[in-house]
């Protein structure tokens, strides 16, 4: 039975990949605060990354807070994903929209989340500049993560987590 349903998985990943088609569904789950999971109206439910962001990982400050944030904003509600990509972990990685509000922005507009420029040449010019934008203004009023006075990139914190183990 699991692995039936881990080939249903991948059958609609790939067709989801294939077609980049918009996917609508309730979030179900949220597990921190860049990824949730969502249920369609077939009950099939697809794991979701927030494109444009990292937030920080479970450990760091303001992990939990973040995953707060996004969990209010998203959770139980009907969602819009457009999606960019597959991810190595089997995630859709793509924009989410809330009552039109993108997630991720918000996200950045709150200081809880860092602007992922690893991957800004696969947004669209547009996002780029808003999510920029957002995070300036946040680290400039110091809100959420920004009131540390040097907070770590979830992305330099999973590097020296494997490099110190």
């Amino acid at each position: 039975m699991r692995i039936a349903a881990a080939i249903a998985l991948v059958l609609a990943l790939a067709a989801v990949d294939a077609s980049c088609q918009e996917i609508s569904g309730q979030v179900t789950a949220v597990a921190d605060g860049d990824s949730l999971t969502i249920t369609d109206a077939a009950r099939r439910s697809y794991r979701v990354r927030l494109q444009g962001i990292d937030a920080p990982e479970r450990g760091q400050p303001f992990s939990s807070v973040s995953k707060s944030a996004l969990s209010k904003l998203v959770f139980g509600r009907n969602v819009v994903v457009v999606p960019q990509k597959t991810d190595q972990y089997g995630r859709i990685v793509g924009k989410v929209l809330v009552n039109g509000r993108d997630a991720a922005l918000e996200q950045l507009r709150s200081g809880l989340a860092w602007f992922y420029t690893h991957y800004e040449k696969e947004m669209s010019s547009a996002d780029r500049a808003q999510y920029l934008a957002a995070q300036r203004s946040a680290r400039e009023s110091r809100l959420g993560l920004w009131a540390d006075a040097r907070p770590v990139p979830p992305w330099q914190y999973r590097r020296n987590r494997r490099r110190f183990g």
